[in-house]
């Protein structure tokens, strides 16, 4: 049985969310099913950067490092800082338990 975690979403204007779920998905899936506003246009084929979110310092360390592709795909998109992750490719577990994101101001698709 999956573990349940608390994922904390601050939002554009600094409004924190906490959400409970399971273990297993992806921090874009859990944004899209909780109505944050995250768009993720290629619904996780990191086609775009449109779950662009910025990890809160102190969660870094704790996340597999970005793998190359996903490194190219930031490089394209805007407010892009050393903390900043494609939420698609963040599966939760359960050592991220409390984990904190931030959404960028503002988001590049680059599939319209």
């Amino acid at each position: 049985m999956p573990e349940t975690v608390t994922i904390v979403f601050v939002d554009r204007s600094s409004a924190r969310k906490e959400l409970n779920t399971a273990t297993g998905i992806s921090l874009m899936q859990l944004a899209k099913t909780n109505g944050i506003d995250m768009e993720g246009a290629c619904e996780g084929c990191m086609a775009c950067s449109t779950c662009h979110v910025i990890v809160e310092p102190e969660w870094v360390a704790k996340l597999t490092p970005p793998a190359e592709a996903e490194a190219d795909m930031l490089d394209l998109t805007y407010g892009v800082t050393k903390q900043s992750r494609l939420a698609c490719q963040i599966t939760l577990t359960a050592a991220l338990n409390g984990l904190t994101v931030r959404l960028p101001q503002t988001t590049r698709n680059m599939m319209d």
